[in-house]
């Protein structure tokens, strides 16, 4: 979880009278919100609304999100070249379906419009890679600013909009998670500080900025998805009308520019490039380092069978120097039961070079992914073979 902040007007101590005059109906008080994790065991944060977020006019079903798996013939790498994925929808509803398995939605999305609806993940954390775009997100939580190379960690049941600035176009890499998106364990210390020698540190993690204060008497809609269930539930009231709140959960960004490589004499395994930790997968980030300095080391990735994971890397920017006919925004798909390595001629060529400008996004799944129907159609098949000399 990102470390304790506090934004705006609270009382001194949790769980007493917010005094507010006259206060909603007279009552004298902001209303206590309480949002936790892992039941009443792990990081919460307390919010205070100017009126009871309990209000509802309105539930409705709002349909079911479908993805199309398809069943895959043969065991084989993939490339998906998501580049040329047309611009559709809003950053909900424009979001295509590439990867799935029983713990996380790995989409991209294009939006050609603005999210005009309030949108809450009820089923886990999500975490958007903004490749292109800046903007902000909106929540109960206040103005969060982002920018391009940004990851967004936004914590389930977090209602929110993501506003774009007008004159770009917004492209994203979404992961929709089953659980809760934290820090590897292994960068804390025992007092929950990250560590000296850990690749990023608080500094990094930047929560919002200020309050977002919407008093508004007015019927808002929010669509809440739960699995693949769709709920709309219409508001009495906005639900941005929190004056103050504190705690270690709310929507937060970290830079992939501000990822500190650890480099070493030799080759350094995936495992140093994590950046975050999610049930049944990891995310890490491929940043510009130093290569290898020992003067024998091969400084591209040796052949590798992962055989308990499938490994998904998104390039972002740069020269990727393992990889031939990646361009940016290629998806490689490395399953388990196959081995995978550096393309022939990239070993000689990477040995007068001292860095790398390379920029991707790898997630390793801990269960096999499925592919989807969309995905299947922005697949090069001739990839398995670019191996060949």
């Amino acid at each position: 979880m990102p470390p304790y902040l506090r934004l705006g007007l609270i009382p001194r101590k949790r769980h007493i009278a917010h005094r507010h005059e006259p206060g909603y109906k007279g009552e004298g008080i902001y209303y206590e919100e309480v949002q936790t994790t892992a039941g009443f065991g792990r990081a919460y944060s307390i919010v205070y609304h100017l009126r009871p977020p309990t209000r509802m006019r309105k539930v409705e079903a709002a349909g079911t999100v479908v993805t199309e798996t398809v069943n895959e013939p043969a065991l084989r790498h993939h490339h998906l070249r998501t580049g040329k994925i047309k611009a559709a929808g809003d950053p909900i509803s424009g979001r295509v379906p590439l990867l799935v398995n029983e713990d996380v939605v790995f989409s991209r999305c294009r939006p050609a419009q603005a999210q005009t609806e309030l949108y809450r993940n009820a089923t886990g954390d999500e975490v958007l890679f903004i490749h292109q775009g800046k903007g902000v997100l909106q929540s109960m939580f206040g103005v969060l600013p982002f920018r391009p190379y940004d990851y967004i960690v936004i914590p389930t049941c977090t209602t929110y909009r993501l506003d774009f600035d007008a004159g770009t176009q917004a492209d994203l890499l979404v992961m929709e998670t089953k659980g809760n998106v934290v820090v590897p364990e292994r960068y804390l210390n025992p007092d929950g500080q990250l560590r000296m020698g850990a690749p990023f540190s608080e500094r990094d993690l930047h929560g919002p900025r200020e309050t977002l204060v919407i008093d508004r008497e007015q019927e808002t809609t929010v669509l809440i998805k739960d699995c693949s269930r769709l709920t709309r539930y219409a508001l009495a009231q906005h639900p941005f009308d929190v004056v103050g709140w504190d705690g270690m959960v709310y929507p937060y960004t970290f830079n992939a520019d501000d990822f500190e490589p650890i480099t070493g004499t030799i080759h350094q395994p995936p495992p140093i490039h994590q950046t975050f930790d999610a049930p049944g997968f990891v995310l890490c980030t491929f940043a510009p380092r130093m290569l290898d300095t020992h003067p024998e080391a091969i400084k591209v990735p040796y052949a590798h069978s992962n055989v308990q994971a499938d490994e998904v890397l998104y390039y972002v920017r740069g020269q990727f120097g393992s990889r031939r006919g990646i361009e940016e925004a290629s998806i490689t798909v490395h399953p388990r039961g196959i081995p995978h390595g550096p393309h022939p001629g990239t070993i000689v060529a990477s040995r007068p070079m001292t860095g790398t400008d390379e920029l991707a996004v790898m997630m390793d799944t801990f269960r096999p992914l499925q592919l989807t129907r969309q995905a299947l159609e922005l697949d090069d098949a001739s990839y398995p073979f670019s191996w060949l000399d």
